[in-house]
C-alpha cells in the first residue's frame, strides 16, 4: 500500500455556514478519507511506477509498483526523503543504474530536478531496462513514471537478431554479410563510415577476399538421413570453417547449404588460398551423423579485391565467388578455385543452356537413342541401352557429358530420368522380348516414390517387368542407407533386373554385391579400353567376369571398339558387350530395323535351300 498525503494542489476545505457540528466535521473527514483511499487504490493499480517530488527534491508521493520495480520495501520509502537518498536505496538494492561505484558517485552528484519533459531508458544493475518519463509540475517539482520494458526490448533485440542472423547456426545471414562486405570495401578504399565501428585500413597494398563454401554432398545427406542430419551437418561445417579463420574474419550462412567468408587485410592471394585449403582439409574429416561416419567435404570459390579496384558494390564479388565455386564443383569437388574473367562467358552460356534444356524437356525437344547390347557367344542383339540425346536447334547435338551435369545442377535430373524411362519403355513394347536397360541417377534412387513411378510406367506402357533392366552407378551407394536397400529390393520384387554400372571405378565394395539384389555387373569402358595394353587391367576384367559368374550375375562389358577387345572378352566368357564395334546409339526406328535385319538373317539361315 502506498504512503501518501493530500494533493499539493488541493484547496483547503470550505467553512461550513453557521458553524460546524460534530456530525458535519466527522462527515467531511470520512469523505476526505474515502477520497484518499480511492486515490491510493487507484495509484496501486497502475501498472507503471509513479513518484512525485517537490521543488526541493523531496519525495511527496509514490505507489507500490514503484517500490516493486526497484526491489524496495515500501517501508523504506518515507515522504520527505531527498532524491539522492532514494536513489541510494535503489543502488544498494542492486537496482540502480548499471555503472561502477565510482561512476555512480559522480552520477549521483549530478542528478537534479527535470525542468522539462524528458524520456530516457536506463539499464539497471540487475539487467532490467526501465523507460522513465519526467514531467515538471506547476509548483517547481516533477512527476516521474517508470515502465519496465525489459521483455519488450529483449523481444525487439531478438527480432533484430533474427533479421540479420541464421537461426540454425547463429551466423550472420546474407543481408548481414552484405552489409559487412560493404563496410569492408569502404575500409579498403580508405573510407570510414559513422555507422562502422572499425577504422579504415592503414596504407598498403591490401586485398579483401570473399570465399563461398559449399558442402559437396549435402543433398545426399538430407535425402538419405533426413533434415535433422542435414542440419547437424551444416552446424558441423560452420564450426570447422570458423576454426580456420582469424578473429577479425567474417563467416555467414548465405543460402540453404552455402557459407560465405570475408577475409580482410589480406596481404597476398596465397594467403587467401591457404585459408581455402585449410577449410577444405578441415571439412574433409568424416562427420558422425545419425550413428554413421559420413565423408562430405566442401568446394570453395574465391575472389579477390584490391584498393585499386575501387569496388563499391558487394554484389559483383559474391557473384564472382559463386562462379568460382561452380568451376570448382565442375572440375573436381573438394577443391578451391579462384575467379577469373573467362568464367563470366561460361556462366552466361550455362544459364542459357539451362533455360534451353528446360524448354526442350517441356516441349519435346529431347530424344531417346538406343545402343545395341550383344551376346558375346553369338554376337546377336539381345537388348539395348536407352540414352538421352539433345539436338539443340543452334548448337547441334549437345553431348550427354554436358547436359546431364547441367540437368543435375538445375534440379532437372529426376524429371529427365522419368521422361527417358517412360519414352524408352513405350518404344520397347514392340521389341518382342529384347531387354531394355535404363539408367537411374543417384537422385532418382534416393527420392521417395521411385518404386511407384516405375510401377506406373510399366502399367501404362504394358512393358513386361522382366524386359526392363535398371542400371545404377556406385555413386548411388556412396552413403548407403537402409532406405536405399529397401528401394532396390522393392524394385527387384517388381520383376525388373538391377545392374551395377561402372563397376570398379569409384566406391566398389564386394559387400555391395552381397547386400544388394544385383543381377548384372557392367565393366566400365576405361577397363575395356586399356586391357589389351595393360596386363593388370586385363586381370581385373577377368576377375570381375569370374566374380559375376560365381555370384550368378551376368557380366556386360561396355566401350568395346575393336575386334581384339571382343576376342579377349570371348576368351574370358564374358556374357554381353556393347560399344561402337557392335553398334552406335541410334533412334528407335533405326534400332528396330537392325533387329528386323537380324531376324531375317536368322530366318534365312534355317530356311530350306
Amino acid at each position: 500500500m502506498s504512503t501518501s498525503q493530500p494533493s499539493l494542489d488541493r484547496p483547503p476545505p470550505r467553512a461550513v455556514p453557521g458553524g460546524r457540528t460534530a456530525e458535519a466535521r466527522e462527515a467531511n473527514l470520512l469523505t476526505l478519507f474515502r477520497e484518499l483511499k480511492l486515490r491510493d487504490l487507484a495509484l496501486d493499480r497502475i501498472r507503471q511506477g509513479l513518484c512525485v517530488y517537490d521543488a526541493e527534491q523531496r519525495l511527496m508521493l509514490f505507489n507500490r509498483r514503484y517500490a516493486e520495480m526497484y526491489d524496495l520495501d515500501p517501508g523504506q520509502l518515507r515522504l520527505g526523503m531527498g532524491l539522492r537518498d532514494v536513489v541510494d536505496l535503489r543502488y544498494a538494492a542492486g537496482s540502480g543504474p548499471d555503472m561502477s561505484d565510482e561512476e555512480y558517485k559522480g552520477w549521483r552528484e549530478r542528478i537534479n530536478l527535470a525542468n522539462r519533459v524528458t524520456d530516457t531508458e536506463v539499464m539497471l544493475r540487475n539487467g532490467r531496462v526501465h523507460a522513465i518519463h519526467h514531467e515538471p509540475t506547476l509548483g517547481g517539482g516533477y512527476v516521474a513514471t517508470f515502465d519496465d520494458v525489459t521483455e519488450r526490448r529483449h523481444a525487439e533485440a531478438h527480432i533484430r537478431h533474427m533479421a540479420l542472423h541464421d537461426e540454425l547456426t547463429g551466423l550472420p545471414n546474407r543481408a548481414n554479410f552484405t552489409v559487412a562486405l560493404d563496410h569492408a570495401l569502404a575500409r579498403l578504399r580508405g573510407e570510414s563510415r559513422p555507422e562502422d565501428h572499425r577504422p579504415a585500413l592503414p596504407d598498403g597494398n591490401w586485398l579483401a577476399a570473399v570465399l563461398i563454401v559449399d558442402p559437396d554432398h549435402f543433398k545426399d545427406v538430407n535425402d538419405t538421413l533426413g533434415h535433422a542430419a542435414g542440419d547437424a551437418l551444416l552446424q558441423g561445417v560452420a564450426e570447422r570453417v570458423a576454426q580456420c579463420l582469424r578473429p577479425g574474419d567474417t563467416l555467414a550462412r548465405i543460402g540453404s547449404d552455402e557459407f560465405a567468408v570475408l577475409l580482410e587485410q589480406v596481404a597476398t592471394a596465397e594467403q587467401a588460398a591457404d585459408t581455402a585449403r585449410r577449410i577444405v582439409a578441415a571439412a574433409s574429416v568424416p562427420y558422425e551423423l545419425d550413428g554413421q561416419d559420413m565423408v562430405v567435404g566442401v568446394s570453395v570459390g574465391v575472389t579477390l579485391c584490391s584498393r585499386e579496384d575501387n569496388i563499391t558494390d558487394p554484389a559483383p564479388l559474391l557473384s564472382q565467388a559463386d562462379m568460382a565455386l561452380y568451376e570448382a564443383k565442375t572440375k573436381k569437388r573438394g577443391t578451391a578455385c579462384f575467379f577469373h574473367p573467362a568464367m563470366r562467358a561460361a556462366l552466361h552460356r550455362r544459364k542459357e543452356m539451362e533455360r534451353d534444356l528446360r524448354r526442350a524437356l517441356a516441349e519435346g525437344g529431347l530424344q531417346v537413342h538406343f545402343q545395341p547390347i550383344t551376346a558375346i557367344d553369338s554376337r546377336r542383339i539381345v537388348g539395348a541401352e536407352a540414352l538421352a540425346r539433345w539436338p539443340h536447334p543452334v548448337h547441334g547435338m549437345v553431348p550427354p557429358s554436358e547436359f546431364i551435369p547441367l540437368a543435375e545442377r538445375a534440379g532437372l535430373i529426376c524429371e529427365l530420368g522419368a521422361w527417358v524411362l517412360r519414352t524408352a519403355c513405350t518404344e520397347a513394347v514392340g521389341w518382342d522380348g529384347l531387354s531394355l536397360a535404363v539408367n537411374l541417377s543417384p537422385e532418382q534412387v534416393r527420392r521417395p516414390g521411385i518404386v511407384e513411378q516405375v510401377t506406373g510406367i510399366l502399367r501404362d506402357t504394358g512393358l513386361p517387368p522382366s524386359n526392363l533392366e535398371l542400371e545404377i552407378t556406385e555413386g548411388s551407394l556412396l552413403n548407403e542407407t537402409p532406405q536405399t536397400l529397401l528401394t532396390l529390393t522393392r524394385l527387384r520384387a517388381l520383376g525388373v533386373s538391377i545392374a551395377l554400372d561402372d563397376f570398379g571405378t569409384g566406391f566398389s565394395s564386394l559387400s555391395y554385391l552381397r547386400r544388394y539384389p544385383f543381377t548384372k555387373l557392367k565393366v566400365d569402358r576405361s577397363f575395356v579400353g586399356s586391357m589389351a595394353a595393360d596386363t593388370a587391367t586385363h586381370a581385373i576384367v577377368q576377375a570381375v567376369v569370374t566374380l559375376g559368374r560365381s555370384l550368378s550375375m551376368r557380366v556386360i562389358a561396355e566401350g568395346v571398339e575393336t575386334e581384339a577387345q571382343y576376342r579377349m572378352l570371348t576368351t574370358m566368357d564374358c556374357d554381353e558387350a556393347q560399344g561402337y564395334l557392335l553398334g552406335r546409339p541410334c533412334p528407335g526406328q533405326e534400332f528396330k530395323r537392325l533387329v528386323a535385319l537380324q531376324r531375317e538373317s536368322d530366318a534365312a539361315a534355317v530356311r530350306p535351300v
